[in-house]
């Protein structure tokens, strides 16, 4: 078996290592805002979000890419590896913003049959994934720090990539048959 849940402010980078991840050790890829975000950015119910998030971690092995801290007793309770992605402040900022005017510029709907996408009236609203980021940034760096002691998560190995070059060295030692090896 191999859960890994790969975890980091909004820009930070943890979707395009996630699925670098999954595919590396060709396994299933999950990705939380799919199963939370509905049609027109409608939020489910907790329980509804729950229930789908559980069926998705019902199998041996996955990266499930995605924070939603409401969550953390339904995915850590299966979950072996964390990876935190934890760039720099500005890095995942920059990035933030890239990926918004990408997808802004590309008009791509963000998850299948939703008619998601971003626009640039979002870009600068409140629920902006910058103003996300920036507001954000801080405070999830000390929730994780916090979670990574919290003695009910001990059956959990963490990971904190500080930078691009952590990821490659991360991605180079992990192993399809098995577990994190440090090089």
């Amino acid at each position: 078996m191999m859960r890994i849940n790969v975890i980091g402010t909004s820009g930070s980078g943890k979707s395009t290592l996630s699925k670098r991840l999954a595919s590396q050790l060709d396994i299933p890829y999950i990705e939380m805002d799919q199963l939370f975000w509905g049609p027109n950015w409608q939020m489910p119910r907790d329980e509804a979000f729950y229930s789908r998030l559980e069926l998705a971690l019902d199998q041996d092995y996955w990266v499930l890419d995605g924070n939603y801290t409401r969550t953390t007793p339904i995915k850590w309770s299966q979950t072996q590896l964390v990876i935190w992605v934890d760039y720099s402040f500005t890095r995942t900022l920059l990035q933030a913003l890239k990926r918004a005017t990408v997808r802004i510029a590309t008009r791509k709907e963000l998850w299948p049959n939703t008619g998601n996408r971003e626009t640039l009236r979002k870009l600068f609203s409140k629920d902006s994934i910058i103003w996300w980021t920036v507001s954000n940034f801080r405070k999830n760096r000390r929730k994780y720090v916090t979670m990574m002691y919290d003695s009910r998560y001990a059956h959990i190995r963490f990971v904190r990539l500080r930078s691009p070059a952590d990821a490659e060295r991360l991605l180079s030692d992990l192993r399809p048959e098995g577990d994190y090896c440090p090089g």
